[in-house]
């Protein structure tokens, strides 16, 4: 005869060989049911979440606002070397030219007069054919 503690809580005389333990499920068992490590998961979605919204919201303005700050900077670099090659052609014209500083200021303003003339004329040109095949949506 059995005289183990299960078989005097049970009341049965029978081996507990054949009849296992009822355990109540712990804490912890009851983590690995719902699904294992569950506060790892939801941090990681959470954390894709934020950042597929980061991907589609902040990524392209901060490609858009670079750039912006590029371009600016590109076009006043540019703005400043065409300044200092025209200052550099009138000085060159000034010591090159046997008169004095009116020749070559006369110079670069009838090149630059036909230069925006001819871009004036340019700007109400019609824009090309579209290939055969393809729909202009204007």
């Amino acid at each position: 005869m059995d005289t183990g503690s299960d078989a005097s809580a049970t009341g049965s005389t029978e081996p507990t060989a054949s009849t296992p333990p009822r355990s109540i499920p712990s804490v912890g068992s009851a983590s690995s049911l719902i699904g294992g490590d569950w506060p790892a998961q939801a941090a990681d979605a959470i954390v894709n979440a934020v950042e597929t919204v980061r991907d589609r919201t902040t990524t392209p303005i901060m490609k858009i606002a670079r750039g912006v700050v590029f371009g600016v900077f590109a076009g006043t670099i540019i703005i400043v070397i065409i300044v200092l090659a025209i200052i550099g052609v009138v000085r060159l014209l000034d010591e090159a030219l046997p008169s004095g500083v009116w020749l070559p200021y006369l110079l670069l303003g009838v090149l630059f007069t036909v230069l925006g003339a001819v871009l004036f004329r340019r700007r109400n040109a019609p824009a090309p054919a579209p290939a055969v095949g393809k729909t202009s949506k204007r």
